[in-house]
């Protein structure tokens, strides 16, 4: 890693954009980082860090609050860092999350954070990512370390740089493992203990599944299993298990063979009995049968003259039945006959006939008529609407008339208005005009006394230049006057001498004063200006005089609006036109009603003369009342004899009806052999009586053809004089016989159901071992290796991880580079030791540090050096990681260091010690940068950035 240029703005207490050249820096190989307490020496190394990573070190990145509060309105935070990653050229851009001030309205509203990562590829930089998590893994995958790792190695901040030394193993694992990227024995644990895991899993599942079935074997033959089943580990290698099973099985299949023997003799037994049952229960039943077909066949025999008379009184009633109609038709038309003679009510056909005639003619003369008369109805009321029409649309003439007045009034008082505020204006302006002018007065005194005072600081300034020149003089420098790189006797500063930075403040009090005298005399001309108009439109006259006149104006305005009804015209040419419009509507109106009243005349002349002509109706006054009555009497009339004409006709078709008739009758009679209707309708049966004959001459019929069948039926009578046999004694044997066949069926299906599950069993046993046992012998081998490469076996005799052990010999070659700076540093009396014992509180050792003291040949904790001791051992820590990481075919490296404070702890002579070795590591292009404010550093590094605080934020400058 090497960094070329860093910008930040308004970041930290930088609240302009301040640029670091770190190539001019990394030139010298060794610069500082030099400013007074609170200035930003640590911000430097933070923008550095935010830049890589997002996040400043230390207790700093829990503040969460990047931002200078310095900087202006409005200005974002923003960190721009060039480097060279694995060999390739990056911009980093930054900016942390802030509060900026909102586009619309008051307050605030928080910005996100964002970054964008760019390559320089072939002359121009590429952007390759904008995402903060895409971003933060590329950039810790370039360098091969997190924060908390980078700040361990490679930037050793403020009250941390002992970190890495007494860090605890697993964390100094952690960022070995990512610098020399030996992730892939990590992953070698990773997969041993995955595949244990996976081989028990999958063998405690193949066991489950032994177990599942040896719980099966004993549930079918109902006999515990021998051994725990939570633990079938040893029956089932050696075999006793499976043979277990076999034997229940092969005792089984016997006892289903016996089984099988027994059901059969059984059934033979069974069947022997039901026969003897099943012979005896037939011959009784026949038996009953036959007797029971002898007594019905005698009754039926002793029914014989009763059968008769049914059959002769049936034929009777099937040929009187022939007549029924025919009586039934003549009775009907007899009663038809009777009604219609009984509806007539005129007898002479032609006069009813004519005066249905003269009804119609003088209905639908009337029907002609109504049409009018609603017209007439209809006429006056368009004529009542059109009177109040007429007398509203006058009525809305006069209050538009009013209207357009009351315009030509509200166009007077607007100018009143506008003049009664043109005078208030002029009030108003001539005491901010006085203001004004008394503030420019002021503002020009203090213009004035600024200048002077700027002049009394050049002044004096020019009087101690030479202590400044002086001042800035570095420690094999030349002077800038003389050219001299020998400095005997400096020139000290007076007491309260001012410098460049008090000339400046002096000089930029002067240049606000002016700006604001400037700004005060753009307020007195803009108020004149405006004064000026405000009195040309205000006009001549009071505003006492204004004001009476506009209260005339205001009553005679609100008497014009209530002549209105209340409602306003919008201007005068509206008023005018709705005038114009409302007179022609007017006129319209007239017109019409005229029109409408002739016709009225006309129609009710016409209506008169048709009611004339009938002397009984009695005129109402309402022509559509006197039609409709007229109209319903010729109804009426016209209803009656249209009756009168039915009932005559269908009198006259009833007595057609009944002569008819009485001819048919006659004829059925004849033919259905009676003599008279009389006698067919004596003869006569209902239809439930003659069902009755048919049922009982059909059952009699068919029972007697049933007992005859039976009674000829081929050994019938040997049957009735046979002897019948014990049907209970028969029962209890074939019940007895088919107990002992259920019993024997039930035995055979149990012990041939056990036999074919246990067979099952056998065989899904046999194949869950067979999967089992390869399982088993895995497992065992991956545990034993697996907890050899965890480094808890008892066979690894260092209790190291395979990759712990591999990151051992990189720390001991770490331990030796830095012990060679070590040496010169700590003048031959300290030297680190890596140990592969565990520390204190450790579970597992293989990167243990510890501190030789050869001054008492004992080694000890790194946690007992003093302040001090700390540092150097530190420090040469870090350079040893950084040259064996940089030498490192794969490693990351590490080219820029940076180390933050820890030389004031250091006492002349280490600290000659300590330069002299940071000194050397110009030959290797390591650039080192250290960051301090003791005066010696100053002297002893000549190539400096400058951190300078004001008021207005921080700076930065480079010397050397």
């Amino acid at each position: 890693m090497r960094l070329h240029v860093l910008e930040a703005t308004a970041f930290g207490p930088f609240a302009d954009t301040v640029r670091v050249d770190f190539d001019h820096l990394s030139a010298a190989g060794l610069f500082l980082l030099s400013g007074p307490t609170g200035a930003g020496k640590t911000s430097v190394l933070d923008a550095v860090c935010f830049a890589l990573y997002g996040d400043v070190p230390g207790d700093r990145s829990s503040a969460k609050r990047l931002r200078c509060d310095g900087a202006a309105a409005g200005v974002a935070p923003q960190v721009t860092l060039e480097a060279t990653l694995a060999g390739r050229r990056f911009r980093i851009v930054r900016s942390p999350a802030w509060d900026r001030p909102k586009k619309r309205g008051s307050g605030t509203t928080t910005q996100q954070a964002s970054v964008t990562l760019s390559e320089l590829v072939a002359g121009a930089w590429v952007p390759l990512s904008s995402r903060l998590d895409e971003t933060g893994h590329q950039v810790a995958e370039l360098l091969g370390m997190n924060l908390t790792q980078f700040t361990q190695v490679a930037m050793l901040p403020q009250g941390r740089f002992q970190a890495f030394l007494r860090a605890r193993s697993e964390e100094r694992h952690e960022l070995l493992q990512r610098l020399f990227r030996t992730g892939r024995f990590a992953d070698v644990e990773r997969w041993l203990r995955d595949r244990r895991l996976d081989l028990r899993r999958r063998s405690e599942s193949a066991h489950q599944g032994v177990a599942d079935l040896a719980s099966r074997v004993s549930e079918v033959v109902e006999t515990p299993v021998p051994w725990d089943v939570r633990d079938l580990t040893e029956p089932a290698g050696d075999g006793a298990l499976l043979g277990w099973v076999h034997e229940l099985a092969s005792r089984a299949a016997t006892a289903s063979a016996s089984a099988v023997e027994s059901a059969v003799s059984a059934a033979s037994a069974e069947a022997a009995a039901r026969t003897a049952l099943e012979s005896g229960r037939a011959l009784t039943e026949r038996r009953a049968r036959i007797d029971a077909a002898a007594a019905e066949h005698r009754r039926l025999l002793a029914d014989a003259d009763d059968v008769a008379r049914d059959r002769l009184a049936l034929d009777t009633g099937r040929r009187a039945a022939t007549v029924a109609p025919w009586l039934r038709l003549l009775d009907q038309a007899q009663r038809t006959r009777g009604t219609a003679a009984a509806a007539v009510t005129r007898d002479d056909r032609h006069e009813v006939r004519a005066e249905l005639d003269a009804a119609v003619d003088a209905a639908a003369h009337v029907r002609a008529l109504q049409p009018r008369a609603a017209r007439l109805g209809t006429v006056h009321g368009e004529l009542e609407r059109l009177a109040g029409l007429a007398r509203r649309v006058e009525r809305q003439v006069g209050e538009a008339r009013a209207r357009c007045e009351a315009v030509e009034v509200r166009a007077t008082l607007d100018g009143l208005a506008v003049r009664a505020e043109a005078h208030a204006t002029v009030a108003r302006l001539r005491e901010q005009l006085a203001v004004a002018r008394e503030a420019w007065h002021e503002s020009r005194e203090a213009t004035l006394t600024a200048r002077e005072h700027a002049a009394d600081v050049r002044r004096a300034r020019l009087d101690s230049m030479a202590a400044e020149l002086a001042g800035a003089l570095a420690v094999g420098a030349c002077c800038p006057v003389c050219g001299s790189d020998d400095h005997p006797v400096k020139a000290l500063p007076g007491p309260g001498a001012p410098d460049e930075r008090a000339e400046k403040q002096a000089q930029r009090a002067v240049d606000d004063a002016a700006s604001v005298e400037h700004l005060r005399d753009v307020e007195v001309r803009e108020l004149t200006t405006r004064l000026e108009h405000a009195e040309a439109a205000a006009g001549a006259g009071s505003i006492a005089l204004l004001e009476a006149e506009r209260a005339e104006l205001d009553r005679a305005l609100q008497a014009l609006l209530t002549a209105a009804g209340g409602r306003s015209a919008p201007d005068s040419a509206t008023a005018s036109a709705e005038v114009e419009t409302l007179v022609a509507e007017a006129a319209r109106l007239e017109a019409t009603g005229r029109s409408l009243a002739e016709e009225a005349e006309s129609l009710g002349a016409e209506l008169a003369e048709a009611l004339a002509a009938h002397d009984w109706l009695v005129p109402t006054g309402d022509a559509v009342r006197d039609l409709d009555g007229l109209l319903r009497h010729h109804r009426s009339v016209e209803r009656a004899c249209g009756e009168a004409l039915v009932a005559l006709d269908r009198l006259a078709e009833a007595e057609r009806a009944v002569a008819e008739a009485e001819t048919a009758l006659d004829e059925a009679v004849a033919a259905a052999g009676f003599g008279a209707a009389d006698e067919a309708a004596a003869a006569l049966l209902d239809q439930r009586a003659c069902e009755r004959l048919e049922e009982r001459l059909s059952t009699h019929e068919r029972r007697l053809a049933a007992v005859t069948e039976v009674l000829r039926e081929p050994g019938a009578d040997e049957v009735a004089t046979a002897l019948l046999p014990d049907l209970d004694r028969l029962a209890v044997e074939h019940r007895g016989a088919l107990t002992a066949l259920s019993t024997a069926r039930a035995a055979e299906a149990l012990w041939s159901a056990r036999a074919a599950r246990l067979a099952d069993l056998e065989g899904a046993l046999a194949a869950a071992l067979e999967e089992w046992a390869p399982l088993r012998s895995e497992l065992e081998l991956t545990s034993r290796l697996c907890s050899f490469v965890e480094g808890k076996s008892a066979d690894n005799l260092l209790q190291m991880r395979l990759s712990a052990y591999v990151l051992a010999y990189r720390l001991s070659q770490v331990v030796a580079a830095a012990n060679e700076r070590l040496a010169r540093m700590s003048d031959q009396r300290y030297s680190l030791e890596h140990t592969g014992r565990r520390g204190a509180g450790e579970t597992r050792g293989g990167l243990s540090l510890l501190v030789r003291d050869d001054w008492s040949g004992e080694a000890r904790d790194p946690a007992t050096l003093s302040g001090g001791e700390t540092f150097v051992v530190s420090l040469a820590l870090a350079l040893g990681l950084a040259d064996v990481i940089t030498n490192e075919v794969g490693g990351a490296a590490l080219d820029t260091l940076f180390v933050d404070e820890g030389f004031g702890s250091l006492d002349a002579d280490t600290l000659d010690d300590v330069m002299d070795t940071l000194d050397s590591l110009r030959d290797g292009g390591r650039v080192v940068g250290v960051v301090s404010h003791v005066a010696e550093m100053r002297d002893r590094i000549p190539t400096q950035l400058l951190v300078a605080k004001s008021r207005h934020g921080s700076t930065v400058a480079l010397t050397g």
